[in-house]
């Protein structure tokens, strides 16, 4: 596990960024109007990331990096038109979304790698070579060696 500086204006640039989110839809008239599910663990390899993208294509999902934060963001839109019919409910969600997450110290941003299948995105990000753990051998018995000193 590594050892992480804690920045206590990490947390006040992120309300920061939200609030400009906010306030970039408010006064644009469009509003981000679903979050996808997102789960974040860690193996020995890589961090891994999946998120929940149903009904999406590969062309409207983007995934960027800037500044050791992971972005992904796309927009799923309404398509199903009925000419004769009527909706009772409309319960999926449509529109942008976006999700901006911090990577850890010690990671290959440039060797990020994705995939999607079943509406599943899956983003692999490696841990470089210092960061991995590594097992340290115990060896049993020290052999120590007795010397005495010559008396001038």
């Amino acid at each position: 596990m590594a050892i992480i500086r804690w920045d206590p204006f990490r947390e006040m640039t992120s309300l920061q960024s939200r609030v400009d989110r906010l306030a970039d839809s408010l006064w644009s008239g469009r509003s981000e109007s679903w979050v996808p599910a997102v789960d974040v663990f860690d193996s020995a390899e890589a961090v891994v990331l999946k998120a929940e993208l149903p009904g999406m294509k590969i062309a409207d999902i983007q995934i960027e990096v800037d500044d050791n934060v992971l972005t992904i963001k796309g927009e799923r839109s309404f398509e199903e038109k009925l000419d004769d019919e009527r909706y009772y409910r409309v319960e999926r969600r449509y529109g942008s979304f976006q999700r901006s997450l911090a990577l850890p110290q010690g990671v290959k941003a440039d060797d990020i790698k994705a995939g999607y299948e079943d509406g599943i995105l899956e983003v692999t990000v490696p841990k470089s070579e210092a960061e991995k753990p590594r097992r340290i051998e115990v060896q049993a018995g020290r052999k120590t060696v007795e010397a005495t000193a010559a008396q001038v």
